[in-house]
């Protein structure tokens, strides 16, 4: 049997639907071969980033490892949706073909050493030597790529492997680890106790959930325990979901990222912090200034490197999310009565809610153009189906929503890549998403700046007639980065401008229904036509740039109201 042939024979024992890519003469022997494989499908991309980040949008709704495969001469290319898997704990298996190993030393045709390269930015990187290889490759690949802290794998297959004839006798894959988590443990039992003595006993506790409780699906665990104690729950921009935002309980995101001065400020004053699933970084901690030094803190997260890492911390939890929560649930109902704890606490959330909320009602109702971003992520939030993904791209698209749009329901239905934040991640994001969920009305939020990264995979949408709307905010410039001059050195603005495009007529010629707001009173129908229409459409929204309005971040808004500028928060 062919290396090739091996190598999918394999990937179908694992169940993958997808794999995503693009042609190159390394992989020719592998393409060949696919003809005779309809049930492992191919979605060939015009880029391998975003092919990779394709893989990525798969993984976080299919809860499946996203599967993408690049050549030779396109293996570089995948490295920034790699980098953000890495640093995101995302399971995905990245299979690159190479050059005759032999060849290595003498300067062959797109030969290079792909092993160094992704030493430092996976779990394990693999090279198959030999074709009866391929079967235990695989299975390591997978395995390690589920279980534990969750993470991308690379292979690294030669050319000549794939041509290679060998008989093999272990062509079975290890089904357990088809989904992640592929295992679970549960953190030690004496430590779970000392965390519920704490979380009993504390008078302002605040739960705060990371992308962990998504992929650990531990919402259901999240709101029984909040429920049954009291306690207000946020999340990082990259938990969101983790709890229903209607929820009386919820505060919404926290932090630099997406977090306001309601949901800050109550997790300014907690006397305990319990966090679920959470790195504690940068954008979860307004950088390492929440919560104030002082405030207890329990951490329960599948990585020993990250419990404690950034914070002092009381209660060390390791394991995984869900079945720790639920250990910890039944060990609580044995010590109390379900909602005697802080019963004053929810009129006290309700009162700040509604203060914060009357405070950005205007936002809502405005009817300046460009059109306020909040109205916009407002009017669509209400027009949402039940069944829905949107996948946001960094900048506009991502600060809004994170802050504004009420996820209604537990579970993944924001995709962000904010572990990195790379422009052009919503619109291939969005792909994947939509193979992995045909029947959800599917929504990417971009910018002008993530436009010249993906535009390519307009083709893409329309080839595959994909179910895809986008948003794409337009304010002419790298608006995220005119803010961050502004705000440390002043408007010393260099190389932030785009010169005007007609995005409309660019995707039209991709061969996309498109749109473009010109008035605010066409905001609702206008949305409503994305929203209902058939196959992919782009709906063009102007914005002013982060230094005109700015966003909802705390150090931007100090500056912004020194300066005068007008600001949300």
């Amino acid at each position: 049997m062919k290396g090739s042939r091996i190598l999918l024979t394999m990937l179908r024992e694992y169940d993958v639907e997808y794999v995503f890519g693009l042609p190159g003469e390394t992989t020719l022997p592998l393409y060949v071969e696919w003809l005779e494989f309809k049930d492992v499908g191919h979605v060939m991309f015009r880029d391998e980033r975003n092919a990779c980040f394709a893989a990525d949008g798969y993984a976080r709704v299919s809860y499946k490892p996203g599967i993408c495969e690049a050549p030779s001469a396109g293996a570089a290319h995948i490295l920034p949706a790699i980098v953000e898997a890495y640093a995101s704990s995302l399971p995905i298996i990245a299979i690159t073909t190479d050059t005759p190993l032999h060849l290595e030393k003498r300067n062959m045709l797109t030969g290079f050493n792909q092993t160094a390269i992704f030493n430092g930015i996976t779990k394990e990187t693999l090279t198959v030597l030999r074709a009866q290889d391929i079967p235990f490759t695989i299975r390591r690949a997978f395995r390690i790529a589920t279980c534990g802290k969750p993470g991308p794998v690379h292979i690294r297959i030669p050319v000549n492997v794939l041509e290679e004839d060998a008989e093999v006798s272990d062509l079975y894959g290890q089904r357990e680890f088809i989904r992640y988590p592929g295992q679970r443990f549960t953190a030690e039992e004496d430590m779970i106790l000392k965390a519920v003595e704490l979380l009993l006993y504390s008078e302002k506790p605040i739960i705060v959930c990371g992308q962990g409780v998504l992929y650990s699906q531990a919402w259901d665990e999240i709101i029984e325990l909040a429920e049954l104690l009291n306690i207000p729950v946020g999340t990082t921009i990259t938990g969101k979901g983790s709890f229903p935002e209607t929820h009386p309980l919820s505060i919404g995101v926290i932090g630099s990222r997406g977090g306001t001065s309601f949901s800050n400020e109550i997790l300014k004053n907690a006397d305990l912090v319990f966090y679920v699933g959470c790195n504690t970084d940068y954008a979860a901690t307004n950088s390492w200034t929440l919560p104030p030094k002082d405030v207890k803190i329990i951490h329960l997260d599948i990585s020993e490197a990250e419990v404690g890492n950034n914070l002092r911390t009381e209660i060390p939890l390791i394991g995984d999310a869900k079945s720790t929560l639920k250990l910890m649930i039944k060990i609580l109902k044995t010590k109390m009565i379900k909602g005697a704890t802080r019963s004053g606490l929810l009129e006290e959330l309700r009162e700040r809610r509604a203060k914060f909320e009357e405070g950005i009602a205007p936002n809502i109702t405005s009817n300046e153009y460009p059109p306020n971003p909040i109205r916009i992520i407002k009017t669509l939030e209400n027009m949402l189906p039940k069944e829905y993904i949107i996948t946001c791209d960094a900048g506009v698209s991502a600060i809004y929503t994170a802050a504004f749009l009420k996820v209604k329901e537990a579970g993944r239905r924001i995709l962000f890549n904010y572990s990195m934040g790379a422009l052009g991640y919503a619109v291939p994001a969005a792909i994947g998403a939509y193979l992995a969920k045909p029947k959800s009305t599917i929504i990417a939020l971009t910018g002008d700046g993530s436009f010249g990264f993906t535009v390519g995979e307009y083709e893409t949408l329309a080839r595959l007639n994909a179910n895809v709307k986008i948003i794409l905010f337009n304010n002419q410039s790298y608006g995220w980065i005119r803010a961050s001059i502004l705000f440390k050195y002043g408007p010393k603005y260099f190389e932030t401008e785009f010169k005007n495009v007609d995005y409309v007529k660019i995707a039209e010629g991709f061969g996309l229904k498109a749109s473009r707001i010109e008035d605010t009173r066409e905001i609702e129908r206008k949305l409503r036509e994305l929203l209902t229409s058939e196959g992919p459409m782009l709906l063009e929204i102007p914005t002013l740039p982060e230094d005109k309005l700015t966003p909802p971040v705390p150090s931007w808004a100090e500056e912004a109201k020194k300066m005068g500028i007008r600001f949300i928060y």
